[in-house]
């Protein structure tokens, strides 16, 4: 259901956020650019306007998506911060102080699955929209990276043991007698399972990683024996089932059996020769300001581009005339009339100015690196927690539209500190020009 508007008209009579908060402060001052209106409209049709609840403000469920990306936050300690700083409050709407929780964090999680993708997008569009002529550059540079599932390293013994795990708790909850337990032999075979890269181990832990398939595979058999034809655990026993019939050289492997839709992508990086995920593109204009990032399963580098393009056309409203990109793009020189520009050795035919002009191009493309790494390690895209290739494309462009927002919030605080700086230089020249008038007469 619909929340119920707040009055503003009768405001607390000692304090509000409006008189009292430093309006100089970045959040302050990124509340008051944020349209927040765009978000009300768009979102009212998502909830019932009799049935149900009152939800919760819109604007708070937004704001709180918000702060948890540029504060590198999880659902839970955003909302517990949310209780003790004020200035969190104002940029999500309240104009006075709230001694509480504004929800529960599991319903950032309702929210998130309410909007959607589309929803997503727009705050990400949002972002852009703040950050003026800035997003509207002529010149990108685009590059790929990985953004990494929350599951463990996947190997077939661990897969195997979950499997085993499952098949156990399914059998206490339906109340199916299994033919043996196995407890006192998997104890055994998890013992002979370690140490096994010792020279005089490894037999013996090869041995016990067929057993321990061979125990999943009967489990598996038994259950779908004993359970009925149109019980709700048959599409996980097909599952396990796969998992137990995939080999080394298997195309669709699974590699987890919560998250099935993780792929292994190899980067070519030589500490970390695979990473398991998903492939994120992230177009960046040469001012700084993210205006495309989506989500790939494991596709060629150049297949992923004129998606990429075309998201920024609909986020932006234009093509840019320059893309630049790395070798990883070849096949592609034009895309709807945008040229991609590919380092690739000098023609004689350039002229010395020609030459300097696609170097300094492509020097400057390699600034999207530090970029990428800054979405990882400050923005949540480092470790992926969300659900599903769903909550693969949230969580990308919820920490782009992060960096969009903090970019600008920096770039106040950079401008507060630069005007400063001039208003002190003006005073010192005036003291020293007053001193120096001041020794002459």
């Amino acid at each position: 259901m619909l929340p119920k508007k707040a009055s503003t008209n009768q405001l607390s009579l000692f304090f509000s956020f409006a008189d009292t908060l430093n309006q100089k402060h970045p959040l302050y001052v990124l509340a008051q650019q944020i349209n927040w209106s765009i978000f009300e409209q768009a979102f009212e049709p998502l909830y019932s306007s009799t049935n149900g609840r009152p939800a919760k403000p819109i604007r708070l469920m937004v704001g709180l998506l918000m702060l948890k990306h540029i504060r590198n936050l999880s659902d839970e300690s955003v909302v517990e911060q949310w209780s003790e700083n004020i200035y969190y409050q104002y940029f999500c709407g309240a104009t006075s102080f709230v001694p509480g929780y504004p929800c529960e964090a599991s319903e950032l999680v309702h929210f998130r699955k309410r909007i959607g993708e589309k929803g997503i997008e727009l705050i990400l569009q949002e972002s852009i929209r703040v950050n003026g002529q800035d997003s509207q550059d002529e010149q990108v540079s685009v590059d790929t990276t990985v953004q990494e599932k929350n599951i463990t390293f996947p190997t077939d013994a661990k897969l195997h043991q979950k499997i085993i795990k499952r098949c156990q708790a399914i059998a206490k909850q339906e109340q199916v007698v299994l033919r043996q337990s196995y407890e006192q032999t998997l104890k055994q075979l998890k013992r002979a399972q370690r140490f096994r890269n010792h020279p005089k181990n490894k037999k013996r832990a090869r041995k016990a990683d067929k057993k321990i398939k061979t125990i999943a595979g009967r489990l598996v058999r038994e259950l779908e024996r004993k359970l009925p034809v149109g019980s709700v655990y048959q599409k996980d026993l097909q599952l396990y089932k796969q998992v137990l019939a995939q080999e080394r050289h298997s195309k669709g492997k699974i590699y987890s059996l919560h998250e099935v839709d993780v792929c292994c992508i190899s980067k070519g990086k030589e500490h970390q020769p695979y990473e398991f995920g998903n492939k994120v593109s992230i177009v960046l204009t040469d001012s700084g300001v993210i205006v495309g990032a989506m989500g790939f399963r494991n596709e060629y580098d150049g297949h992923t581009l004129r998606p990429a393009l075309e998201q920024v056309k609909r986020l932006v409203g234009k093509l840019p005339k320059q893309a630049k990109v790395d070798r990883g793009y070849r096949g592609e020189k034009n895309v709807e009339g945008t040229e991609i520009l590919l380092p690739s050795p000098p023609d004689k035919t350039q002229s010395y100015y020609q030459k300097r002009k696609l170097s300094r191009l492509h020097r400057k493309r390699a600034g999207i690196e530090a970029v990428i790494g800054h979405l990882k390690t400050d923005y949540r895209l480092k470790r992926n927690f969300y659900k599903g290739i769903v909550g693969d494309n949230i969580n990308i462009m919820l920490a782009a539209a992060a960096f969009n927002f903090k970019r600008l919030m920096n770039h106040y605080k950079v401008s507060f500190c630069l005007f400063l700086q001039r208003l002190f230089y003006s005073l010192q020249r005036l003291l020293w020009v007053k001193n120096k008038f001041k020794y002459t007469f």
